[in-house]
């Protein structure tokens, strides 16, 4: 249990201080920071919203609402997949990339402040290396959460990734 909670301490501490740093400096929070990221990184700077929630750290509602107030701000749109009306696509703009970019440099500043400054490179790897499997796992159940109809399959999901991590 020491592992969880030091993890939880510091990735609080963490995650508060880039949040703050991001809102006073660059109007921007976290979360939207991520979203526009993951879609810069994506081909054609654009992902299904099923894909960008496996990768965001919201609900699926939370996710909607903050691509809903981004979209507002114009700097991502969504575009209907022209085979399957049901596919909605979230697009990052000129205007989101170009708000990404001047975000960055607040960004990294805060990584490298508050965690790559304080671990040696080995230390770093051991993180890493540590937390890959339980990503995976995350990433697998979230998976196949978005390609299962109801809550019940997500439910499955992640028990399963819990039990391939135990």
């Amino acid at each position: 249990m020491e592992a969880w909670h030091a993890l939880i301490r510091s990735a609080n501490r963490i995650v508060r201080r880039l949040e703050a740093e991001l809102e006073a400096e660059q109007g921007l929070t976290l979360p939207a920071y991520e979203v526009l990221a993951h879609l810069s990184e994506a081909p054609e700077r654009r992902l299904r919203m099923s894909d960008l929630a496996a990768h965001a750290v919201l609900t699926p509602s939370g996710l909607t609402r903050l691509v809903d107030k981004l979209a507002r701000e114009g700097l991502v749109e969504r575009q209907r997949c022209g085979a399957d009306a049901r596919v909605v696509y979230a697009c990052l703009t000129d205007s989101g990339m170009q708000r990404l970019t001047t975000a960055y440099p607040t960004h990294l500043r805060g990584v490298r402040e508050h965690f790559i400054d304080w671990l040696t490179p080995q230390q770093q790897a051991a993180v890493s290396d540590a937390l890959t499997p339980i990503i995976d796992a995350c990433r697998e159940a979230a998976e196949q959460c978005a390609a299962a109809d109801g809550d019940a399959s997500c439910d499955e999901a992640l028990d399963g990734a819990v039990a391939v991590e135990a």
